[in-house]
């Protein structure tokens, strides 16, 4: 049995649906299907899951979101239209709105999972009508059950045996991606991109054979295309490769996404939609080791450094866990820390910082550590060079920062330590462009 998730774009119209149709009915082992919400239609188009949010911003505030709502309500009678299925889906769909808007307390993360619910009674409906026997089965039926953190909900050990049974269904299972119930009923969503998760989540529940995630490209490229110019295709990764790469700024994945598939060995495939036919890219729990074992280059801006310095700060006993203690109290959560005898630099998503608790944290840090020296500074893009086997293979180092002088890029920061599949430089995001093209130009064209 395959789990197929088709992501926004796939699901973005009736003419992409229509697609997502001629897909699972190719294959019958494609019995469990994943959806997301409905995606851009074209380049300046508004995902529905961003529509949602700002018809949420508008319902807290009192504006006028009924707007946003006709907007929404029209996307869906389009496509329901198109693909001429029953119209009383969009009735269905308009009651949900109405009983979540009116509902006290009102859940935020209900409304926003209103896309995937949507798009999968859609999905559904459609099959039928093609002649594919299918059902919509909601998260809860299905077993999903998480913990009670509204937009970071996490998977409950215990839902994978009720996921299993899911197997016992006859006919193709049509299933909303991005959020679950907890134990108590309440609908709660995973973090963004989640429907990624919850695709991986029933891969592993129902022990699938192979988890297939369709989306918009050909396959995952080895460099961010926007940078470099038709550069190469990665035709296979390890699971710890794609996380690695998925974290680091590469958009195909949430950097958690395939770890319930990962911990039950379960390959991955990563598919277009509008290209079905090409192998994609496959993601595997080992490989053979080659010689050049760099498979990507991943990047990602909007990175603040804390560095703080003082003299012998090596011998003072608690002075990491100290500082690390002002974050958590100001509810920031760190990426990096490399450390020097005297000195230690804590790499922070700038989003994290507020103009009040920057100031905040510096005042903390130079009453309770009094150091000699603390600041923070932004503008700070992160490079990540990723391959099974680099701590074995002599010269990825040098060949790195080989490529980063000749360019005359400043490497602000570096950071390997215990990790075999990655390797980080910190630079200003000024020269990330012209960082990337070096070091594909070293390892990949060279």
């Amino acid at each position: 049995m395959k789990v197929a998730k088709f992501g926004g774009s796939s699901v973005a119209n009736a003419t992409q649906i229509r697609k997502v149709g001629e897909i699972i009915k190719s294959d019958s082992d494609r019995k469990f299907i994943v959806v997301s919400a409905p995606g851009k239609r074209y380049k300046d188009d508004t995902k529905i899951t961003d529509l949602l949010i700002n018809l949420e911003k508008d319902f807290r505030t009192n504006n006028q979101y009924e707007n946003i709502l006709n907007t929404i309500m029209s996307r869906f009678d389009e496509i329901i239209q198109e693909l001429q299925i029953s119209p009383t889906i969009l009735d269905g769909i308009q009651e949900d709105f109405l009983s979540i808007l009116n509902q006290q307390p009102f859940n935020s993360d209900a409304l926003k999972s209103i896309g995937e619910d949507s798009s999968a009674k859609i999905v559904s409906s459609y099959l039928n009508s093609i002649g594919i026997k299918a059902h919509y089965i909601n998260p809860k039926t299905a077993g999903i059950l998480v913990s009670d953190e509204p937009g970071n909900a996490q998977i409950l050990p215990e839902s994978f045996n009720q996921i299993y049974k899911l197997r016992e269904i006859d006919g193709v299972l049509v299933i909303p991606g991005f959020f679950g119930y907890t134990v108590d009923g309440k609908l709660v969503t995973f973090s963004r991109g989640g429907s990624d998760i919850t695709g991986s989540i029933i891969a592993a529940g129902i022990q699938a054979t192979l988890y297939e995630n369709f989306t918009d490209v050909d396959s995952v490229y080895s460099v961010n295309p926007n940078i470099v110019k038709n550069p190469k295709e990665i035709k296979t990764l390890t699971y710890k490769e794609m996380r690695e790469l998925s974290y680091a700024g590469f958009s195909v994945f949430h950097d958690e996404a395939l770890i319930p598939a990962f911990k039950r060995g379960i390959p991955v495939t990563i598919k277009n939609t509008n290209n079905p036919h090409l192998p994609g890219t496959s993601v595997v729990a080992t490989k053979e080791e080659k010689n050049k074992c760099v498979v990507g280059i991943a990047s990602d801006t909007g990175f603040s450094t804390l560095y703080v310095s003082k003299y012998l700060m090596n011998r003072e006993l608690g002075f990491g866990r100290k500082l690390f203690e002002i974050l958590e109290d100001e509810n920031i959560s760190f990426e990096h820390a490399p450390s020097g005898i005297d000195d230690l630099s804590v790499i922070i998503r700038e989003r994290q910082f507020t103009s009040d608790n920057e100031k905040k944290v510096i005042e903390r840090i130079n009453y309770e550590l009094h150091p000699d020296t603390v600041s923070i500074k932004h503008g700070l893009a992160l490079i990540m060079i990723v391959g099974e086997g680099m701590m074995n293979t002599i010269g990825i180092a040098q060949k790195a920062t080989n490529a980063l002088t000749s360019v005359n890029v400043n490497i602000k920061m570096i950071n390997q330590g215990s990790s075999d599949v990655s390797m980080m430089f910190g630079i200003e995001a000024s020269d990330l462009e012209t960082a990337i093209q070096s070091l594909y130009k070293a390892f990949f064209e060279d």
